[in-house]
């Protein structure tokens, strides 16, 4: 049974009613990823905030860090778990098997992270991770002392946080705006 068929719960404006730098931004995840993905065509609604989000997004996910790129993608992995966002599960679960060229460890993230055989760094970043979406008030210095433990310093602590905190808020609005992954999505990476 495939999934529903729509975008999004709201209205999108059509192709030509884009202006050129959006139109150009698509044409350009066309070109790399074969579609555009359904949280760009959902933000599109504001063309001010698609390049605020797509910015910050870039930015975060794809510049520079101590965390490498698997690492980021797996934190959005079980961010969403957590949360129970089937866009971003869907999309960075791929993304998770793309980047590590195992398929059982993006479906471990997305149903229980703890099954998967971790290194010591990766579980304590996945825990934080989890501590911070789930009971956010409870996290204490003893947190961020098991990921120092774990030999992450203390830009990585910084870029973890923000990732975690960047999915908390997109799960959020994917799930609000009853978004729904590119069926693509389904079977990349497999």
């Amino acid at each position: 049974m495939p999934q529903p068929d729509h975008v999004s719960i709201y209205d999108l404006p059509e192709p030509d009613a884009l202006d050129d730098d959006t139109r150009r931004y698509f044409e350009i995840c066309v070109e790399k990823l074969g579609m555009v993905p359904n949280v760009l065509r959902t933000f599109s609604r504001n063309q001010e905030k698609l390049r605020a989000f797509s910015q910050y997004y870039n930015t975060l996910m794809l510049g520079p860090s101590g965390l490498s790129k698997l690492e980021r993608e797996m934190v959005a992995v079980v961010v969403s778990s957590a949360n129970r966002c089937f866009y971003c599960l869907v999309a960075h679960g791929q993304a998770v098997r793309r980047l590590s060229g195992d398929p059982h460890l993006g479906e471990m993230l997305v149903m229980n992270y703890r099954v998967a055989q971790l290194s010591e760094r990766h579980r304590a970043m996945l825990d934080f991770a989890w501590k911070l979406t789930t009971a956010p008030s409870e996290v204490v210095e003893e947190d961020r002392g098991a990921l120092r433990a774990a030999g992450l310093s203390q830009d990585e602590i910084f870029d973890l946080a923000d990732v975690v905190g960047f999915f908390n808020m997109s799960n959020r609005f994917a799930i609000a705006s009853d978004m729904m992954p590119n069926a693509e999505y389904h079977a990349l990476d497999r």
